[in-house]
């Protein structure tokens, strides 16, 4: 024991207990933070108050339909909250401790879509590359043009090129096969999102919203490069910290820098 509050006594694992569920709440609130999932958390908890509310004050009716819907209260968090759910696994799954776990396999791949993506922006040619990594992306494939081929830098170029026509919509990418160009991706229904982006911002934001995918999105008006990941956007990269970023996701080992080309931070 290490000391009492009145006669309750504190052990050392109780220390222990409460900074792990405070370091559990504290960083679920940061994983949320700005998302549509954080304003029906506030609304559960004024249900949840209102119906405490009904207990105290002996209020029958309030009390007999709030006691009704506890049986469906798990079963409807999960319905409501299962996009913030599979983004909270997806979260978990990429943490550095678990991916030591796992295998890597051959990332040449990366160079590639390295090499295209810095082509298309100096060209300021618009450009949506989906790299799919451990979740199915079968229905997005299917709103596409098959292509099952391999992968180089000039085939997405190519693609991404206005007079092709398949410019339009996306490019998916599994591993070091191009699975299909032209794919239609859901929006985002984020209410936060900035107004003055377009279509392709929001349709790569939103695929990252429901996948574990990393998104990348090329202006077409600036030529700025962005990534959606989790739900997030992060814009304005310059060459070495989007490789930093891909290394990063599939544990690469740090490779040569082969390109210099920056990015101008506002679109």
């Amino acid at each position: 024991m290490l000391f009492k509050i009145g006669f309750l006594p504190i052990t050392f694992i109780d220390v222990i207990d409460v900074l792990i569920v405070s370091g559990m709440f504290y960083y679920l609130y940061l994983f949320l933070k700005g998302s549509v999932a954080i304003r029906m958390i506030i609304g559960l908890l004024v249900i949840l108050f209102v119906s405490v509310i009904g207990e105290i004050f002996n209020m029958s009716a309030l009390s007999w339909i709030m006691s009704s819907l506890k049986t469906v209260w798990v079963l409807a968090f999960v319905i409501v909250f299962q996009p913030e759910l599979r983004r909270l696994l997806i979260f978990i799954g990429q943490n550095p401790i678990v991916r030591r776990f796992m295998r890597v396999g051959d990332l040449k791949f990366i160079d590639y879509i390295m090499e295209a993506t810095l082509e298309l922006s100096k060209k300021n040619f618009g450009a949506l590359i989906v790299v799919a990594r451990d979740m199915s992306l079968k229905s997005i494939v299917e709103t596409g043009v098959t292509l099952q081929a391999q992968i180089s830098t000039q085939l997405i170029a190519s693609v991404f090129n206005p007079r092709s026509p398949m410019h339009d919509g996306a490019l998916v990418i599994q591993s070091d096969v191009v699975l299909a160009a032209q794919c239609i991706l859901p929006l985002s229904q984020n209410p936060d999102i900035d107004p003055a982006l377009g279509t392709r911002h929001r349709a790569g934001l939103g695929l990252s919203e429901q996948s574990d995918a990393f998104v990348i999105i090329v202006s077409e008006e600036t030529g700025m490069i962005s990534y959606a990941e989790n739900g997030k956007l992060v814009r304005g990269l310059t060459e070495s910290l989007l490789r930093k970023k891909l290394d990063d996701i599939y544990s690469a080992k740090p490779r040569e820098k082969k390109f210099v080309f920056n990015f101008a931070s506002n679109v």
